[in-house]
């Protein structure tokens, strides 16, 4: 779906909102990210699921309405990650956000120009306007202020006194369509997760062990071929029943080595305390990642761990060549009968 408005965006701010579908993995979230950055460098991340775009430099480096480039951003996600997004776009956030958020599933794009603000934000519920929560909607309804125009209608003062002070100036204001906050650059923290779920309840510790293994492997790789280090570990334990246990640790030194990474992932499943829990999945996030060119390399005279790392680097151009799952440590691999 396509929903546009004559745009006549372009020489002034222009703010593009999108929304990507729910429980998106944060990964693709990512991705995401970084083709809307392809786009113009002032991205905004609002995790899990949406993001904001400055778009006013954009439009004379690319030639394009904003309508124009809110389709290019939504057939690059489509072709490249296979995600669908809702894409809306305005003279300010506020008007951006209710625009993405009148879009219905899968996807599309709807722009709103400047002088058609008004007139295209009046006849909507009051509710749909973005930052209007349901309290505050349902306050509004009790005073028969049901639309937003109607609610730029009423003096301030008394939407002030329906709604609180700060509140109140606040949904006046962006029920006129003025909204003066700035995008603010902000990509998300760099991590790297990898997870697994299991077929069935798992008791055992031995095969709990061994996925963990599994994938400090697979967030070793990974990292390695990114250039990348992580920080810290965050190891998540999803159990039956729904519940779950999460907690982070610091590496001594920014590392993605199997050694430095296995053995802070075995300390934090040890801090878990499991005995007889039921486990359904796990995720391991190599957090605040580092570019290895910052990372001091640090003199060893351990010569074991060097003839470890030696092999490490040997193996990953056996796995870059054959793929992934021909090699690694015996544990990983189910045992034979």
């Amino acid at each position: 779906m396509t929903a546009e408005l004559p745009t006549g965006l372009e020489g002034r701010s222009t703010v593009m909102h999108v929304r990507c579908p729910d429980r998106l993995p944060e990964e693709t979230y990512r991705q995401v990210l970084e083709q809307m950055a392809e786009l113009s460098p002032v991205v905004q991340a609002l995790p899990p699921t949406a993001a904001l775009m400055e778009l006013k430099g954009a439009l004379r480096y690319h030639r394009a309405d904003a309508a124009q480039l809110g389709e290019m951003l939504r057939v690059r996600a489509l072709s490249r990650l296979g995600v669908d997004l809702r894409i809306g776009v305005g003279p300010s956030i506020t008007v951006a956000a209710t625009a993405s958020a009148r879009i219905s599933q899968p996807g599309g794009v709807l722009a709103v120009a400047p002088d058609q603000v008004t007139g295209w934000l009046g006849p909507l519920p009051v509710d749909a306007l973005h930052g209007i929560g349901p309290r505050q909607a349902a306050a509004l309804h009790d005073y028969g202020i049901h639309t937003i125009g109607l609610l730029a209608a009423i003096p301030t003062d008394t939407v002030q006194r329906l709604l609180g002070g700060r509140a109140g100036r606040t949904a006046s204001d962006r029920a006129r369509g003025i909204d003066p906050r700035p995008v603010t650059p902000r990509m998300l923290p760099a991590a790297a997760t990898v997870r697994c779920s299991f077929p069935r309840h798992v008791l055992d510790g031995a095969e709990v062990r061994s996925t963990l293994l599994d994938l400090v492997v697979q967030l070793g790789h990974r990292l390695r071929r990114r250039d990348q280090a992580a920080r810290g570990l965050t190891l998540v334990l999803k159990f039956a029943g729904g519940t779950s246990w999460e907690k982070t640790r610091r590496l001594p030194e920014p590392s993605a080595h199997d050694d430095d990474l296995r053995t802070l992932a075995y300390r934090l499943m040890d801090a878990a305390g499991l005995q007889r829990g039921r486990l359904t999945a796990l995720a391991l996030k190599g957090e605040d990642l580092v570019d290895t060119d910052q990372v001091a390399e640090q003199i060893s005279l351990d010569g074991t761990r060097e003839t470890r790392l030696l092999a490490e680097a040997t193996i990953d151009e056996v796995r870059d060549k054959f793929g992934t799952r021909v090699i690694g440590p015996a544990a990983v691999f189910p045992r034979a009968s």
